[in-house]
């Protein structure tokens, strides 16, 4: 699939050095291990005395192998909660250690896709940076925007620098307290001392499995088909990790939409947007002799032109739910005849859309209205007329 590019979400590569920000960076040519060098800065330093011996037993009360070789975090916006979860082998599934609160949250549900919007992004992410000098207290960067993001984000400026913090205030990073995030370095810094340089960070919109969760995320989702899509996505890396407690395969197409683990669903269609199943019949077709250019009198719609312009435009807005794919507007030039006694018959459609599209607007136009026929030498004749039409949710062309 050389049109997918994969999502790291968990690793058992060997140690890599991992960026550091504010000056700080560990190689793997350093002999010390990351965990050491983490006990050379001061807050990690502080953090590791404080709470070292305070995890390792609660891990026991757990019944959980001390330290975490890997560790699996994930977030739920509307929930207010943060999970980690964590295991000792790469083939055992992960337990649940323990779920923070998150302390608060900015912008909305739905992902990141612009800079200085004050959005918390969702998707599937990694840690990429260990600051130890964060302006709330200690902070573990995540890689937005990721491979989704660089295609569905703003391409000049996507945003980026989100963090897990401390100190409880956000503009669209993950908060948690300071005695929380000294628990959560401290267990991805075991994690990445191990070997895990890509420690996963899902975050969604909601818990998908909480009531009302989804019925708030069903609500706001309702008219915009784009974000449902999008939450959809998401539920299936959500369902696949309840299910087997090990990380689905995610990856990214060509269009930035995420791939989740060879899961395949029917895109969404908004119902008042659905495309009606066509019908072909057969149309109303006349034999005429002796079509006239030049009349006396032209053929009359009811009402007159304005009436056949409102006419033309209602038709426009009707005939927009038959348009294909995500096609909203197009220009027709159709061709019909309004006879002696005044019925339009013969309709062709010049220029169209497709088969399916200039059928439908054949069987459409077929119910217009009887017209005054035109006149010549004071006898009803026969007139062939072309008229183009704007297929739009707005008001037609001018008549040509």
């Amino acid at each position: 699939m050389k049109n997918l590019c994969a999502l790291v979400l968990f690793a058992g590569f060997m140690l890599t050095a991992a960026a550091q920000k504010n000056g700080t960076s560990f190689s793997s040519t350093v002999s010390t291990s990351f965990l050491d060098y983490q006990r050379t800065l001061p807050r990690p330093a502080e953090a590791l005395a404080r709470k070292e011996d305070t995890l390792q037993k609660q891990f026991e009360a757990k019944k959980l192998a001390w330290p975490a070789k890997y560790i699996y975090i994930r977030s739920f916006k509307y929930d207010s909660k943060m999970e980690v979860w964590v295991k000792s082998d790469l083939k055992e599934p992960f337990q649940l250690f323990k779920t923070y609160k998150v302390c608060a949250l900015a912008g909305s549900l739905g992902p990141k896709r612009i800079g200085g919007d004050f959005q918390v992004p969702e998707g599937f992410y990694y840690i990429n940076e260990f600051n130890p000098k964060s302006t709330y207290y200690l902070s573990l960067g995540i890689n937005y925007p990721n491979a989704s993001d660089r295609i569905l984000s703003d391409s000049l400026d996507p945003g980026g620098d989100i963090y897990i913090h401390g100190s409880c205030v956000t503009v669209g990073c993950i908060p948690i307290t300071d005695n929380q995030i000294d628990e959560l370095y401290i267990l991805a810094a075991h994690a990445k001392d191990a070997g895990q340089d890509f420690i996963p960070v899902h975050i969604f919109p909601v818990r998908y499995n909480v009531k009302r969760s989804m019925d708030y995320l069903n609500n706001l989702a309702k008219d915009d088909p784009e974000l449902k899509q999008f939450a959809i996505k998401l539920e299936d890396a959500f369902d696949y990790f309840e299910k087997y407690h090990q990380l689905p395969v995610v990856m990214v197409n060509e269009k930035g939409n995420y791939i989740i683990d060879g899961i395949v669903r029917k895109p969404i269609v908004d119902e008042k947007e659905k495309k009606p199943v066509h019908q072909f019949v057969a149309h109303r077709i006349r034999n005429i002799v002796g079509l006239n250019d030049a009349v006396y009198q032209w053929p009359q719609f009811p009402g007159g032109g304005q009436a056949f312009l409102d006419y033309l435009q209602q038709l426009g807005k009707e005939m927009v739910a038959y348009l294909p794919g995500s096609m909203r507007k197009a220009y027709v030039q159709v061709e019909f005849v309004i006879d002696t006694d005044g019925i339009p018959v013969n309709f062709k459609v010049v220029k169209g859309v497709d088969d399916e599209f200039d059928d439908e607007l054949i069987t459409h136009l077929e119910k217009m209205p009887n017209w005054q026929p035109a006149m010549l030498n004071d006898k009803p004749a026969a007139k062939k007329m072309k008229q183009s039409i704007e297929i739009a949710a707005q008001s037609p062309a001018p008549l040509p």
